[in-house]
């Protein structure tokens, strides 16, 4: 879990000493915290995170918003590649695609992902999304690329 080191609604600012710590490599950033997501496991290029349905994320028909159960699936897939990475790496989600295949109304929702890469600069990941009954209710896949100047060939 990060923890804060200026109060949470300061601007951010991309110079000037750290706003915030997590406590390792592979932990949830301030804005995955805000939203409850847990990291389950996380390993050898695999990584499983969940969510608790709070009223918070309930878009207006009462469903948990499309935009949650997507960030739970590409955190899972960042916490992947994070178990493949040395410590420090920059890199980001370049493309992503989120396929809903049923409406969560309650409970925990979980994302298992995986990750193939990387090839060059670039990571393929996927994961898949079910509910507390484990009903597939998402289909997720994604495309990061690791920043350059960090010893990854173009």
């Amino acid at each position: 879990m990060a923890r804060l080191l200026v109060p949470e609604m300061t601007p951010v600012r991309t110079d000037g000493p750290p706003q915030f710590a997590l406590e390792g490599w592979v932990d949830t950033a301030p804005f995955e915290d805000l939203l409850g997501i847990v990291i389950e496991s996380a390993g050898k290029g695999r990584a499983t995170l969940s969510l608790p349905f709070v009223v918070r994320l309930a878009q207006g028909g009462g469903v948990l918003h499309g935009g949650a159960l997507t960030t739970l699936a590409d955190t899972a897939v960042a916490m992947a590649i994070k178990t493949l990475l040395p410590a420090g790496t920059r890199f980001a989600t370049t493309e992503l695609s989120t396929r809903f295949l049923a409406p969560l109304c309650r409970g925990r929702v979980t994302a298992e992902a995986c990750v193939i890469g990387p090839q060059g600069r670039t990571f393929h990941g996927e994961a898949t999304v079910r509910d507390e009954e484990g009903r597939e209710v998402a289909r997720f896949t994604s495309v990061f690329r690791v920043a350059r100047g960090q010893g990854f060939d173009e």
